[in-house]
């Protein structure tokens, strides 16, 4: 009794998979057009704006942070709908109105490509828990078959948006039954309680607009490009514009084309002259600042900070990323030009002690420019007399006693550290240089030579770091 019950039902489920729940006839003509075009192509949401307009999106929309990013078509074409990157202020957006519509539209799509393929699946898992339930002798066991049946049953309308929802109430009815009768045939008591939520039919949430037309393609560009905060945006958008009204003009309302065309093009014009002037106040912005800060003039930077705004206000405001990344700019030319101001006065104050060090080396620096050509001698392994060995380590000594008496600034002890490294290099190369000479050994006058060349080099780099800092320091040391 219980099999023959169990298999009317699976014929009555398998009668059902070619009836569509909601036919295109029971939807408006527009979304009907819709739903079958969707079938050929990604989703075509729609982004509602506060003033009751929409722009079309190109599959999923992204929200991230305070801004909505989307791909809109800014032609009509299914085949070539030329895609433009969108990237407006969530706050235009009306989102309930938006969020209706794109859970509309996902259940078309869903209706119109994939619903009877999962209903089918559907179906045929059902007729496969049953016929599970015919080879099975243990009672129990069928129970649970059809009991894990009817739970899969009866979770997919929700999961589905309501489809075949009344296919699906009629079988849960039958295996409802058939559960019934299993517990009788299982010992157990007839009646079991399952409350399941009522399925409601779908309804779509947001009527469906049909696809732009040409014209409403064009609309929506310029309507994008007048929400665009970025410059090279609303260009872009224009310019796509402009090209779509000259692709599909034959199409057109020829007065509007001829008005729409002038507007974008003085549009166009507009940011193309707003660009040059803001680019030509940032230029010369900047080189005066450059200027400004070499000469550490702080005040004329201030002024030119607070220029900066009263020029953007008597532009309109009309490029606020290019006005704040030239403040940016100036503010850090500012903040080097105190910097090294700052510099300058602790100069002023420690040049007094900078030229008594100065004059207190002269004479051991003089003794060590005098060993300088007999120390490239060395280093050129070109040969040195004994009088000249001699002459090197006298006057590298003298020198060396000299410096050792000198108490150098604070800012000046890495460069007297280097001249007293200079003289022992130097006192270093003529030992062994000499040593060499004696045992004939060529690894020796080698050391001697890398020995002249480091005193030559640490002497010169000492000399030159001295230079810089009884210069007036300039920007960017």
């Amino acid at each position: 009794m219980i099999r023959c019950r169990l298999a009317g039902a699976v014929v009555f489920c398998l009668m059902t998979i070619a009836r569509p729940a909601f036919p295109h006839g029971d939807l408006p003509s527009s979304a009907g057009e819709t739903l079958a075009a969707m079938a050929d192509d990604a989703t075509l949401l729609r982004v509602f704006l506060k003033d009751g307009t929409s722009l079309v999106s190109y599959g999923e929309l992204a929200r991230v942070g305070e801004r909505v990013v989307f791909s809109m078509p800014t032609s009509a074409s299914p085949a070539d709908p030329r895609l433009h990157l969108v990237n407006i202020a969530a706050d235009h957006v009306d989102w309930n109105r938006t969020d209706r519509y794109a859970d509309s539209a996902r259940a078309a799509r869903y209706l119109a490509t994939r619903a009877d393929g999962d209903y089918a699946m559907l179906t045929s898992e059902i007729a496969q828990a049953l016929n599970d339930v015919s080879l099975t002798a243990d009672s129990l066991e069928r129970l649970a078959i059809v009991q894990k049946a009817r739970k899969a049953l009866a979770d997919w309308p929700a999961r589905h948006f309501n489809y075949k929802q009344a296919e699906v109430t009629e079988m849960l009815g039958m295996l409802d039954e058939a559960i019934a009768e299993l517990r009788v045939a299982a010992g157990l008591d007839r009646f079991d309680l399952s409350f399941v939520a009522a399925i409601e039919p779908f309804v779509l949430a947001e009527p469906l607009l049909p696809p732009p037309t040409p014209k409403e393609a064009i609309e929506q560009t310029l309507t994008a490009a007048r929400l665009a905060d970025s410059p090279a945006d609303r260009t872009s958008l224009l310019a796509m514009a402009l090209t779509a009204l000259q692709h599909d003009v034959a199409g057109l309302p020829r007065k509007w084309v001829a008005s729409t065309t002038a507007a974008v093009r003085g549009s166009i014009a507009r940011e193309v002259e707003t660009d040059r002037r803001y680019r030509s106040l940032t230029e010369k912005t900047l080189r005066q600042a450059v200027l400004r800060a070499r000469a550490a003039d702080i005040r004329g930077l201030e002024r030119m900070l607070a220029q900066i705004q009263e020029r953007d206000r008597s532009l309109g405001v009309k490029r606020p990323d290019a006005v704040n990344a030239l403040t940016v700019s100036v503010q850090a030319h500012l903040d080097a030009a105190r910097q090294l101001q700052l510099g300058r006065d602790r100069w002023a104050l420690r040049i007094p002690d900078f030229r008594l060090y100065g004059e207190a080396v002269t004479a051991p620096l003089k003794r060590l420019s005098g060993l300088k050509s007999s120390l490239e001698e060395i280093k050129a392994l070109a040969g040195s007399a004994p009088t000249t060995l001699a002459s090197i380590q006298g006057a590298a000594g003298q020198a060396l006693k000299m410096l050792h008496a000198i108490v150098p600034p604070d800012e000046l002890r890495a460069v007297h550290a280097l001249f007293v490294s200079a003289a022992r290099l130097a006192d270093g190369a003529a030992r062994l240089r000499r040593d060499a000479a004696l045992s004939g050994d060529m690894a020796q006058a080698w050391d001697a030579s890398s020995a002249a060349a480091g005193a030559l080099m640490l002497d010169a780099r000492a000399r030159s770091e001295m230079r810089t800092l009884f210069r007036l320091p300039q920007l960017g040391r």
